[in-house]
């Protein structure tokens, strides 16, 4: 991505602060145990400003005439370079990544107060960060304590994250580019799933699978924890131990993605173990196909996030009763939420930076209204799980079927490619 994209962002955000003055910090790096660090992943917000990808880093926005975008960062090390890498020190993280000034992290303390003099408004995440909250209070108290002086310290507290949300909810041109790229990825990574599944072979092999082609194609990381899921462990919405046997005449749900540049793919696909679907999975699987074309129907601009989802859950609810799971009136039905012990999350979710992304889902009592760039995942699903009143055919079905679409001018784009019609998986994993 160009570096001219986070500079647009950083002054499109200003304007918006005025007078104020934003601090935005990248995410603390995290012991995993003793001396053994979680790989670091800056903080969303951090780098949708920035695209810094350093950790001790801080962007410092300072409205007012002159406006001024500041980076606190690492300095150069000679050391520690030796042992963890590359960094790249104040000066050169200026010119690369376009900041007005840039100074040492151990600077941050000291500079915060003369940032705040004078100033309206403060913008942080208020409550997000106990220690950060401190921080900032100890630099507005230093203000405060030279109020004898002349000095005034910001009059108001504004929480930013309501403010980048609502820039976070419409992707630009290069996010849309990201976006698909790791789309792209992750699809490559189920197809290959598919191919590689037999009976037998151990749900973390699957997982395995998706993790090679995953690096092996350039993404980062998985975006989350993926979920391998054979036979009734599907019914498990967010079934994630991957340990167990995959059974001849059974399905397995793969729910995973990677994460390109920051930017999460969400895809889920359920396949027969064996690939072929029996009579009674290819039921079950073609109601929920049917659920996610209406719910792709009613994803356009100017329907709102939630038809989407009621459009699904029609299909469904429908779609039970056919198979004599739910008996009695369509809308009674849903009005009632029976429907709900089959199918009991939403239909989707924004999906950016972060794989539930931020942005608002209502705006007051209505709710929020689809705009051309938004992103959101399309995931309908129906879990059955055994029980005394299930017929055996259909007892330990669990099948969710999830794409991430792009909301355009004429409609929504679905960005995700991998196999998915009962015939497509069908080919894909054939092993004659």
């Amino acid at each position: 991505m160009s570096h001219a994209h986070f500079i647009a962002r950083r002054k499109r955000l200003l304007k918006t602060i005025g007078d104020g003055v934003a601090i935005i910090p990248t995410a603390p790096e995290v012991v995993r145990n003793r001396d053994a660090h979680h790989p670091f992943r800056f903080d969303s917000y951090f780098w949708y400003l920035s695209g810094f990808p350093e950790p001790e880093a801080v962007v410092v926005l300072v409205g007012g005439r002159r406006p001024k975008s500041i980076l606190f960062c690492r300095e150069k090390h000679a050391e520690r370079e030796i042992w963890d890498g590359y960094r790249y020190g104040p000066k050169a993280a200026k010119a690369a990544f376009g900041f007005d000034a840039a100074y040492p992290i151990e600077l941050l303390d000291q500079k915060l107060p003369e940032f705040l003099v004078d100033r309206d408004t403060l913008w942080h995440a208020v409550g997000h960060d106990d220690a950060w909250d401190a921080r900032i209070a100890r630099a507005l108290n230093a203000v405060r304590a030279e109020s004898r002086a002349g000095k005034r310290a910001p009059r108001a507290i504004h929480d930013l994250r309501f403010e980048l949300d609502a820039m976070r909810l419409i992707k630009d041109a290069a996010e849309a580019d990201i976006q698909q790229r790791s789309a792209d990825i992750a699809s490559a990574g189920h197809a290959r799933a598919m191919r590689a599944c037999q009976p037998g072979m151990a749900e973390y092999e699957l997982e395995a699978e998706l993790t090679y082609e995953f690096r092996k194609r350039g993404a980062d990381a998985h975006a989350y924890t993926p979920i391998v899921a054979g036979g009734a462990n599907a019914c498990v919405l967010h079934y994630v131990e991957n340990n167990k046997i995959l059974n001849d005449n059974t399905l397995v749900l793969i729910d995973a993605g990677c994460e390109v540049a920051g930017y999460a793919a969400d895809i889920t696909r359920t396949f027969p173990v064996n690939g072929r679907f029996n009579a009674a999975q290819k039921d079950v699987y073609e109601i929920v196909l049917a659920a996610q074309d209406a719910a792709f129907a009613a994803t356009a601009p100017g329907r709102h996030f939630m038809e989407g989802h009621d459009a699904a859950v029609r299909v469904l609810t429908q779609g039970l009763i056919d198979l004599k799971l739910l008996a009695g009136d369509l809308d009674n039905l849903i009005e009632k939420s029976d429907y709900k012990r089959f199918y009991m999350h939403r239909t989707g979710h924004w999906l950016g930076l972060d794989v539930h992304d931020a942005g608002e889902y209502k705006v007051g009592d209505a709710w929020t209204s689809l705009q051309p760039g938004m992103t959101l995942t399309v995931e309908p699903g129906l879990y059955i799980r055994p029980g005394a009143d299930i017929p055996p055919a259909l007892a330990g079905i669990g099948i969710r079927i999830e794409d991430d679409v792009r909301v355009t001018e004429a409609g929504c784009h679905v960005f995700t490619t991998a196999p998915k019609t009962v015939a497509e998986i069908e080919e894909v994993m054939r092993h004659d």
